[in-house]
């Protein structure tokens, strides 16, 4: 795990400063100058931060939905605190594209939050994984919480790919790639980006699905932690 953190902090370092301070020009002639993309111009920046967010939530997300299905095959109750852990780093990295896309919102439609198709599904799943830990706390069995929950997470997982995904593209809106965009699919989608900004890009999605990693690795160690303590506390 240590080479995991390491990785994860240089690629993300390295994206931070490419990110923002490569220059955009109409026409590159280095690998330091990324292309302006039509109609983003220099907010074009945010795709290398608000993409990998949203990606790993929906990472997040699906290892979250395939512990609940483990605990259930399992009753092991690590596969539980794996499948919470995940959900909840999730939830954090979705409510982090939901912030950096209400940023980028802000600066090309004039409003941090329109409810444009991406924008509303994105609020739903938000919703559906606050339920889910509402769900948690609501329940004092620990076998029917952990039950539950795995059930939970394996629906709410399925969701997460449609709500990111798919839906935003069913519907017309204001987000690139949605129904009747004359400019077609994302520049993402499209890879309507040079070489540099593609390792950039790439980089971005690496460095953070391998934080999230370790993130889930540190909360499932003191998962771990807490459970041995409870055990020894009890007569």
């Amino acid at each position: 795990m240590k080479i995991v953190k390491l990785l994860s902090i240089v690629l993300i370092s390295f994206v931070l400063c490419a990110g923002i301070a490569v220059p955009m020009v109409p026409q590159p002639h280095g690998f330091f100058q990324f292309p302006i993309i039509p109609g983003l111009e220099n907010k074009a920046r945010n795709i290398f931060f608000h993409v990998p967010l949203a990606w790993t939530a929906v990472l997040a997300f699906l290892v979250a939905l395939w512990h609940g299905f483990r605990y259930l095959r399992t009753q092991d109750i690590m596969h539980d605190h794996q499948s919470v852990a995940s959900a909840g780093l999730g939830l954090m990295f979705c409510l982090l594209a939901t912030i950096t896309g209400s940023i980028w919102a802000k600066f090309n439609w004039g409003s941090f939050w329109n409810w444009d198709p991406r924008e509303t599904s994105i609020f739903i799943l938000l919703l559906i994984y606050g339920a889910y830990f509402a769900l948690r706390s609501a329940l004092a069995s620990e076998e029917i919480r952990a039950r539950l929950s795995a059930v939970y997470s394996m629906i709410a997982g399925v969701t997460a790919p449609f709500f990111v995904f798919v839906m935003p593209r069913l519907f017309a809106g204001l987000h690139p790639g949605a129904r009747g965009d004359e400019a077609g699919s994302t520049p993402v989608a499209q890879l309507h980006m040079t070489g540099p900004m593609r390792i950039v890009f790439f980089s971005g999605l690496l460095g953070f699905s391998l934080l999230f990693f370790w993130l889930l690795n540190l909360r499932v160690r003191v998962a771990r932690l807490e459970e041995q303590h409870s055990i020894n506390l009890q007569p």
